[in-house]
């Protein structure tokens, strides 16, 4: 995980109005929220079973997260890698094409993101875009 230096830490929103620009931008809401906390992700590169996200994660501060009115106080985003095992076809092997099952739970939630530095302007990049979305 990279943790970011960033101007979003602190900002203010509502949740309706900032979940409809930001899916339009290609992020989603994360999977394991709940009515006070939650996460947009973006997904920034995948490679075979690797995955690297841009996590902006948030705390709900008025109303419940599945309400459009809520709003939202943003915490430090990060990078994170997520790593999905990938082998061959239980099915037919005799194919020899690489699969995986996309539903399943990570390997590693956590993995190492080689190169931080590169991966750190990318992502300090990308929550500017973000924050100009805010604006």
């Amino acid at each position: 995980m990279i943790r970011l230096k960033t101007g979003l830490e602190g900002r203010k929103t509502r949740f309706g109005n900032m979940r409809e620009r930001l899916e339009e931008s290609g992020y989603h809401l994360g999977g394991n929220w709940d009515y006070h906390t939650g996460y947009f992700d973006r997904i920034l590169n995948r490679e075979e079973g690797e995955t690297l996200y841009i996590r902006a994660p948030f705390d709900v501060i008025a109303g419940r997260l599945d309400e459009d009115s809520a709003s939202i106080k943003f915490r430090t985003p990060f990078l994170i890698k997520h790593v999905v095992n990938i082998g061959f076809d239980s099915e037919d092997s005799s194919l020899l094409t690489s699969t995986f099952n996309q539903f399943q739970e990570p390997v590693d939630k956590d993995g190492r993101i080689p190169d931080k530095k590169k991966w750190q302007e990318i992502g300090v990049r990308e929550v500017n875009r973000l924050i100009a979305i805010l604006e």
